[in-house]
């Protein structure tokens, strides 16, 4: 089941407790051969044919495979998956394969209408609902009882990094279609991809304080981000994101590498031969936190 819901702020009408026969301690259904798997601090992913590809259709993108394997280690069949910066919808497409209940919002209709597409052409049958919502994510509170939801789960924007023409710089092939292209989702005032490092964390800040207690105790957060190169000076999104969710109340638990060198091709030599740096498009972080538990 899938739908779309334009700005109410009523509390939602949608699953949070496990419909499987897992053990009461377990934290998710995985078996002891397929979390070994996950234990390993570097992953990697490929796409498949109903990932979305198309910089038109939106500018960053992560496999499917990827928020699959998230949500199955942090939850179990049935439980509430939340997405606060949805985007494409790949997030509610994983949750569709899993069984897991799942909602996701976004600024933009366009990406909501894009979320309802790649939802209805799933044809996945089972009793979980994938719900996508257009608000802005500091109003995600509002729509949910607290201590529901089992993960928290999003590839957010990374501060003001697509607001800014493209230079392709780290790309063998320069002249392609994005060159000059400013890819950045929207210049709405709300929109943090507009914003500066600063005011991008203390954004974020705000809004996870909101979600935390939606949060189950010991319930997963996982961010998807990059660092970026601004002016010649690393940007360390990461970092950033991690000093302020403790701030917020949350516990850092894991850093995890998705490591992108089995998708990107034709990487450019970017900073040779006077200036090491490193390729963000080659690994991006999964940064890992929980709500801890009550003293």
């Amino acid at each position: 089941m899938n739908q779309a819901v334009r700005k109410t702020t009523q509390i939602l009408d949608i699953g949070y407790k496990k419909t499987c026969e897992c053990n009461g301690t377990n934290i998710n259904c995985l078996t002891a051969k397929d979390w070994l798997k996950s234990q390993l601090g570097v992953w990697q992913f490929t796409y498949e044919k109903r990932d979305v590809r198309d910089k038109e259709l939106h500018p960053a993108t992560f496999p499917i495979s990827l928020a699959k394997k998230v949500i199955e280690l942090f939850t179990h069949q049935g439980e509430l998956v939340l997405d606060p910066f949805v985007g494409s919808g790949t997030t509610l497409v994983a949750a569709q394969d899993s069984n897991r209940n799942a909602v996701g919002f976004d600024l933009l209709s366009k990406y909501i209408y894009l979320c309802e597409s790649r939802l209805a052409e799933n044809h996945m049958f089972n009793n979980a609902k994938q719900i996508a919502i257009q608000d802005d994510a500091r109003n995600i509170h509002k729509y949910f009882n607290e201590g529901t939801i089992s993960l928290i789960f999003t590839s957010p924007p990374y501060a003001n990094l697509l607001n800014r023409k493209r230079k392709n710089k780290s790309r063998r092939d320069r002249n392609n279609s994005q060159l000059n292209k400013v890819e950045q989702y929207s210049q709405d005032e709300r929109d943090l991809g507009t914003y500066d490092i600063e005011k991008y964390t203390e954004a974020m800040g705000d809004i996870y304080e909101s979600l935390l207690p939606l949060l189950k105790e010991r319930a997963h957060c996982v961010i998807n981000v990059p660092d970026m190169w601004w002016e010649n000076q690393r940007i360390t999104i990461h970092v950033s994101l991690i000093q302020e969710l403790r701030k917020r109340g949350y516990e850092f638990r894991n850093t995890i590498i998705w490591d992108r060198t089995n998708i990107v091709n034709n990487i450019g030599i970017f900073g040779w031969p006077s200036n090491y740096i490193t390729m963000g498009t080659t690994f991006e972080y999964l940064l890992d936190f929980w709500k801890p538990p009550k003293q």
